[in-house]
């Protein structure tokens, strides 16, 4: 239990404290220092576009402090990008079960419903949102069907998702959350940006460089 519950907490920490400040100018970015190349390089966008993802868990409480500076950048993102949001697994069956909760809501067409909620729930309220259970009653309190909770959550299309992720979890290569990654190619992390202000101002970089 113990191991488990530090592993959690490893991958649940960017360690923003000590990392270095943001750099005077925007063209002061380095890779290595500031984002790092995603090896091999994945999937971007389709042509004209950059792909920009956020990976998260819902039990992190750095990725719930990080998305309000998430959700304002997503009002006034550049054109051009195309945001996708992964639910990170890493070895713990509770970020596979909060990955399916996201997935489900997803599918199921209430994610607005549920994604801002399932943070508060977790992190303000305090639930333990552990189960399918908990996470049942949680949905149904926020307007959704039980029967249609029932019926999506273990579904085939929710469940080959949350294998995706699990797959792109370890092609991204990170080792906490949040982590950002543009276009398939860069990935930045908490230690990197330093702070969640300059995590996004470091994904505009790199949304720059890849829209020339």
């Amino acid at each position: 239990m113990i191991r488990k519950l530090l592993a959690v907490m490893l991958c649940c920490l960017p360690l923003w404290a000590g990392a270095e400040e943001a750099p005077a100018a925007a063209d002061a970015y380095v890779e290595g220092t500031h984002f790092a190349a995603v090896v091999p390089p994945l999937a971007g966008a389709t042509e004209g576009k950059v792909k920009v993802v956020e990976l998260f868990w819902y039990g992190c409480p750095h990725c719930f402090q990080f998305d309000p500076t998430l959700q304002a950048w997503l009002k006034s993102k550049p054109a051009n990008v195309e945001f996708e949001r992964i639910p990170a697994i890493f070895n713990n069956p509770t970020w596979e079960l909060h990955a399916r909760a996201y997935y489900a809501a997803d599918v199921m067409g209430v994610l607005e419903k549920i994604h801002e909620p399932l943070f508060d729930a977790l992190h303000v309220k305090k639930q333990r949102l552990n189960s399918k259970e908990a996470l049942r009653a949680f949905f149904v309190s926020r307007g959704v069907d039980g029967k249609e909770f029932d019926a999506t959550f273990d579904s085939f299309a929710v469940s080959g998702l949350v294998r995706q992720a699990a797959v792109l979890t370890k092609q991204y290569n990170i080792d906490g959350v949040p982590a950002m990654a543009v276009q398939g190619k860069y990935r930045i992390s908490g230690r990197m940006a330093g702070s969640y202000e300059n995590m996004m101002r470091i994904v505009d970089f790199l949304v720059a460089r890849e829209s020339r």
